[in-house]
């Protein structure tokens, strides 16, 4: 059900050099195999929001946030309804989308001495043997970019441009890791390729500026393929998200709507570039959020119709509104409510670009093209989903049921606390908000998916057992911080 081919031992060191990444990528990519339909290979712009929830955005069912550029991506795209993506929370989210992996294969659902996401001047990373979907990419002869939030480590090993990136703008970590009483963080740093350019950033120019520098490189690019990877580092992770002044108090929901209303903004002009230079039947578009809306006092991000809120394993803290557009290719306004996860854009990507992984280390992401292409006619490639937090598989579902495990030792909680939790069962195909429990009325479901969730933490590991199909994370001695010179 899931492989394993962890990194060799030899490779499993605490000082970080780049020199077998290029070994790596030899024997992990084979040659370009590509049809005749895939001989122009697609452009790829990849749009990932921070903290945004599944309800945040018009056709999602926001009445509150007026989003009408990502609302016409889905009028002439796809929505994917039961997208997931990876973890609850911010770093393990974004390592999936890199390395089409479960969290805990690539050691990124919990490091020492980070907890649940990376910090500054942390010595753990992205490990640089991991192949990236950037890496894979490059390797086909895209242009490749990351313009936003990376938070995969801000160590110079670990940083997009010894990813697989050929450039980088935007800050290292979150939005909210600033100096503060009791935790020695240098001034939130912008950078550009690994130097520190700009500190303090102002957080209120964020959006505008990667949305400037990602048209600049549209522009750049448009006679070869590209990759753009545009996180945002809104709403983000402050009480008080930002936004520029064209869009402060200007929506009906405060400052996290103002900043979801100018990320629409942003999608809206990214749309109109791509119109201007006659790239709109050769570029796929992926519109999606890193994790579900926190939980806030007064509330601010929504995840209805789900239950549950960011940073759990709850489907509000999970599934994350997705809406992917290539114009003549994926039927317009249509809808698949199969199971997707952040992992298949690796090997979808790879297989639009005509990349073989036949040799690759052992990823759990599956190829969706089929499913982009006709979601009408294609069923999931996943028969089941892993809900990890931290160290811990927490729930299992497959195309109807959800089981949120057993647990009476523990559960990990967002701050580190435990409590023992029964065995609930609930059937999302009814149930969305999870307050039905049908344990006691089909204990063989419990039973069957008990037994599923047991073979896969013999994979990926369980509350500090490690699995065999387990990779480390990478780490420096004596990291240090990024500062301007």
């Amino acid at each position: 059900m899931i492989d394993s081919n962890p990194h060799p031992s030899g490779r499993l060191r605490s000082s970080m050099t780049t020199g077998t990444c290029a070994a790596m990528i030899s024997l992990f990519l084979l040659s370009d195999v590509m049809t005749e339909a895939e001989e122009s290979k697609p452009n790829i712009i990849f749009i990932l929001c921070d903290n945004l929830g599944y309800g945040d955005i018009g056709c999602f069912g926001s009445t509150l946030h007026k989003t009408p550029n990502v609302d016409q991506m889905a009028r002439e795209g796809l929505k994917l309804t039961s997208f997931y993506s990876a973890s609850g929370v911010c770093t393990p989210s974004r390592a999936a989308l890199m390395t089409g992996c479960y969290p805990p294969r690539v050691g990124l659902h919990l490091t020492d001495p980070d907890g649940a996401v990376l910090r500054p001047v942390s010595p753990n990373g992205l490990h640089p043997d991991e192949v990236t979907i950037a890496e894979v990419l490059k390797r086909a002869g895209y242009s490749t970019a990351c313009i936003g939030k990376w938070h995969l480590g801000d160590q110079p090993a670990f940083l997009p441009t010894r990813q697989g990136f050929d450039q980088y703008f935007g800050i290292p970590y979150s939005d909210d890791m600033t100096p503060r009483e009791g935790q020695p963080w240098p001034d939130l740093p912008l950078m550009r390729q690994d130097s520190v350019i700009e500190a303090p950033v102002d957080r209120d120019l964020l959006t505008k500026r990667y949305t400037e520098d990602s048209i600049r490189f549209i522009h750049e690019n448009k006679d070869r393929p590209f990759f753009l990877y545009l996180p945002h580092a809104m709403p983000g992770s402050t009480a008080t998200p930002y936004a520029s002044d064209e869009f402060r108090g200007k929506s009906s929901n405060g400052k996290w709507g103002d900043s979801v209303e100018e990320i629409d903004w942003s999608t809206g002009r990214i749309l109109s570039a791509l119109k201007q230079l006659d790239l709109e039947s050769n570029t796929i578009i992926v519109w999606t959020s890193d994790n579900g809306a926190p939980r806030r006092n007064p509330v601010q991000g929504s995840n209805r119709p789900l239950s549950g809120w960011g940073y759990s394993t709850m489907e509000g803290g999970m599934r994350v509104p997705c809406v992917v557009r290539w114009k003549g290719v994926i039927p317009a306004d249509s809808v698949s409510d199969e199971i997707t996860t952040m992992m298949d854009w690796f090997p979808t990507f790879a297989s639009l670009a005509g990349v073989s992984l036949e040799s690759n280390p052992a990823i759990d992401g599956k190829d969706i093209s089929s499913l982009l292409k006709q979601p009408d006619e294609t069923k999931s490639p996943h028969d089941i989903f892993l809900y990890y937090f931290r160290d811990q598989l927490q729930a299992i579902r497959d195309r109807r049921w959800k089981l949120h495990l057993a647990r009476e030792d523990r559960q990990v909680n967002l701050k580190g606390g435990t409590q023992p939790v029964k065995a609930r069962l609930f059937d999302l195909n009814q149930n969305l908000a999870e307050d039905d429990d049908l344990a006691d009325i089909h204990p063989e479901i419990v039973e069957r998916l008990t037994s599923l969730a047991k073979r896969s933490v013999e994979e990926l590991g369980d509350n500090g057992v490690t699995g065999r199909g387990q990779r480390a994370a990478g780490r420096v001695e004596s990291p240090t911080p990024r500062t301007l010179k």
